[in-house]
């Protein structure tokens, strides 16, 4: 039997088939720019889906977790330790309501998390949004409306409701008394960038208050200044609301994989020991690293920047006819095709050096690193025509 000789092979004789054929093989990064195994250099406009918050390599990060280690790699849910508690209340500040937090390793776990929580309120009916999505075990998938995601592993974890999103008058319909929690993301990334209609979320929360359901808001994605804010529902859409709950990962720790699960006023004390718990969740390096990504956003006022660049992105990406749409916030943009090519544009794309993705049949997502250059930015809009004549888009 032959040895298998290139990186493909050797991925697929070796890692179970869950993603199909990876793109290509990144051999290092540094910034927003990655290099793959052979020396080609790419922008990348996806940050590892909206994970990598301040690009690769920043020394910030770099520092944090070397000097972590180098003190308390890991310490078990037994035990605390100084960059879990600092991390904790730095959230709950930037949250700006009382609370607890529970950490966790990745979105999903967050999405369990809190799952869990609105159990522990005694009902066990959930609102959530169709398009929405929340993550792949089994919990957080029965709260995903995606039916290629569902089904093959059905039966789920049941009495979840979905609902059209941005629908004001079918999330008032499916309310009840017996309701547990609403769950919405203030922006939908799986979906393609689909922002809530503005009063959506302050509907959602007098909603839910009023049958006395948590509002549960998954900022795994639109979290810790993705879209110019520290959360998305501080955007003025969100009006001010405070949620309930409030789920996220992905950029917290900018590669390093961490998840947090807060819980504000009452919801903050309904797990109690014994009903949850992580052996990794916590550590002290990923905490280390998501104290160095707050640090980090905050000394270099990437807030006010992100703001400006996204809107720069979708101004500059909407002038060509080719796109119908542009949508989102922050350095988290979406738009739509005139055609089903988003596929084509993705490939034709990374052809010439572009990381981005494609969502749906008819648009592209960009999430690059919040810390994107103008120049990078101008680069790829300059590019912009070329790549949708390459992939065949036509007006």
């Amino acid at each position: 039997m032959t040895e298998p000789n290139s990186w493909q092979e050797r991925y697929h004789s070796s890692l179970m088939n869950t993603f199909g054929t990876p793109k290509l093989l990144l051999a290092r990064g540094e910034g927003a720019h990655v290099w793959d195994a052979d020396g080609k250099e790419y922008v990348d406009l996806l940050a590892g889906i909206a994970v990598n918050s301040l690009g690769h390599g920043h020394p910030a990060i770099f520092e944090a977790v070397t000097t972590q280690l180098q003190t308390l790699g890991h310490v078990s849910n037994f035990f605390a330790s100084e960059p879990q508690v600092n991390l904790a209340e730095r959230l709950l500040a930037l949250l700006r309501a009382p609370g607890r937090v529970f950490f966790s390793n990745s979105g999903t776990e967050a999405n369990e998390a809190a799952f869990k929580v609105t159990r522990r309120t005694g009902r066990t009916h959930i609102v959530a949004a169709e398009g929405g999505f929340h993550g792949r075990t089994m919990g957080a998938l029965a709260l995903t409306s995606k039916a290629a995601y569902r089904e093959p592993f059905e039966p789920l974890p049941g009495d979840v409701t979905f609902v059209p999103y941005g629908d004001t008058a079918a999330l008032a319909a499916a309310v009840t008394d017996d309701t547990a929690a609403v769950l919405l993301e203030p922006i939908q990334g799986e979906a393609g960038v689909i922002v809530a209609p503005d009063g959506y979320l302050s509907a959602a929360r007098e909603i839910a208050t009023s049958h006395g359901a948590l509002l549960w808001l998954d900022e795994v994605q639109t979290g810790i200044g993705r879209t110019g804010a520290w959360f998305a529902h501080q955007l003025p859409s969100g009006d001010g609301i405070t949620p309930d709950i409030v789920t996220l990962a992905k950029g917290l720790g900018g590669g390093i994989p961490i998840g947090a699960t807060i819980a504000t006023g009452a919801a903050a004390d309904l797990l109690q020991p014994g009903n949850h718990g992580t052996t990794f969740g916590g550590n002290p390096v990923a905490c280390a690293a998501a104290l160095a990504v707050l640090d980090t956003i905050v000394g270099e006022h990437l807030l006010d920047r992100v703001a400006a660049l996204g809107k720069h992105l979708r101004d500059g990406l909407g002038e060509d006819p080719r796109v119908v749409s542009t949508r989102g916030e922050g350095l988290l943009v979406g738009l739509d095709l005139v055609s089903d090519s988003s596929a084509e544009v993705a490939a034709a794309a990374l052809q010439a050096g572009f990381i981005v993705n494609n969502p749906t049949p008819r648009s592209l997502r960009l999430a690059p690193p919040l810390v994107l250059s103008d120049a990078d930015a101008d680069a790829f809009l300059a590019a912009w025509p070329g790549i949708l004549d390459s992939a065949g888009v036509m007006a």
